[in-house]
């Protein structure tokens, strides 16, 4: 299993967010800087995490993002099942463009849809929080003081 980029560092904006001080505010620029993405990217992450009310936004020059929740109500499953748009892992998984002829006797759909199933359950018992036990750890290697 292979997430997109986007929600890879859509994590990553929430580990960042989430290792800030309380009450400090993260900004695009010093994400963009620590991960080496581009803040254009970034923009559109940040955009849709607000959206989905994970994080809020704060406008103006001293403005930035925070968690709009408690790094514990914020589920890894569901960020991951938020960001990606299909889990399509093989073209049976999609009938609009499914053009194998084998699908109707084909065991391995179901052999990856279960995997896939598999793989959301653990992402599910995992919390933001539960990815911030080492957050020392993380603050240095993100060069926050």
């Amino acid at each position: 299993m292979r997430l997109k980029k986007y929600t890879d560092y859509a994590l990553r904006v929430l580990i960042f967010t989430a290792s800030k001080r309380d009450g400090e505010l993260a900004n695009k620029k010093e994400i963009s800087a620590v991960f080496r993405i581009s803040e254009n990217h970034l923009g559109k992450i940040i955009h849709e995490l607000n959206k989905l009310e994970l994080i809020e936004t704060h406008r103006g020059r001293s403005g930035g993002i925070r968690l709009a929740k408690k790094p514990a109500d914020i589920n890894i499953g569901s960020v991951v099942r938020a960001m990606e748009d299909d889990f399509h892992l093989l073209e049976c998984f999609d009938c609009a463009t499914n053009y194998c002829v084998i699908t109707p006797a084909c065991k391995l759909k179901g052999v990856l849809h279960e995997a896939l199933r598999a793989f959301l359950t653990v992402l599910d018992k995992y919390t933001l929080e539960d990815l911030l036990t080492n957050k020392q750890e993380l603050r240095e290697l993100m060069g926050l003081k």
